[in-house]
């Protein structure tokens, strides 16, 4: 509950730090370019984005892009940031490869169940069709009654 105050009494107090200035050790501005973005109760965001891209090259980005258009921009940053951080080589590629795979298994999966009901509706109609003894033979293994008519001769 203390915790809860805490956060909420630093988020709104004006002289509070955002989490960027608070990690370069400086003074946070009014207009400064990283609070709306980064708060000061989510710490790791910043340090994520700044280990990866560098302040100042978020700032730049930031500094090129409509207002409108930044929260998007560096929600992506931190995301990237933070998959880069967990798979160096691959980032969020390996993230986006391993959820496609996932993807493939599940809808092979999907198709084989789909094949499962269409397979096991069709021996339901089996059952329930009536079935007449005119239909079927009295012998299932009886040839044919025209079997004797073939002719099995290869010559042209």
């Amino acid at each position: 509950m203390q915790l809860a105050h805490k956060r909420m009494a630093s988020s709104t107090h004006p002289s509070a730090p955002c989490a960027a200035c608070k990690f370069l050790r400086r003074k946070c501005i009014q207009g400064c370019v990283f609070s709306p973005y980064f708060p000061p109760e989510d710490p790791l965001k910043f340090t994520n984005v700044h280990k990866i891209f560098g302040a100042s090259n978020v700032s730049k980005l930031l500094n090129e892009i409509a207002p409108h258009r930044r929260e998007d921009a560096v929600n992506s940053l931190a995301y990237e940031a933070e998959a880069r951080l967990k798979d160096p080589v691959y980032g969020c590629v390996g993230a986006i490869s391993v959820l496609q795979r996932q993807v493939l298994r599940l809808q092979k999966e999907l198709d084989a169940t789909n094949a499962d009901l269409i397979r096991f509706s069709s021996n339901q109609n089996m059952l329930t069709i009536p079935q007449s003894p005119g239909n079927y033979p009295q012998n299932p293994h009886a040839l044919p009654p025209n079997y004797g008519n073939y002719s099995w001769n290869c010559n042209p």
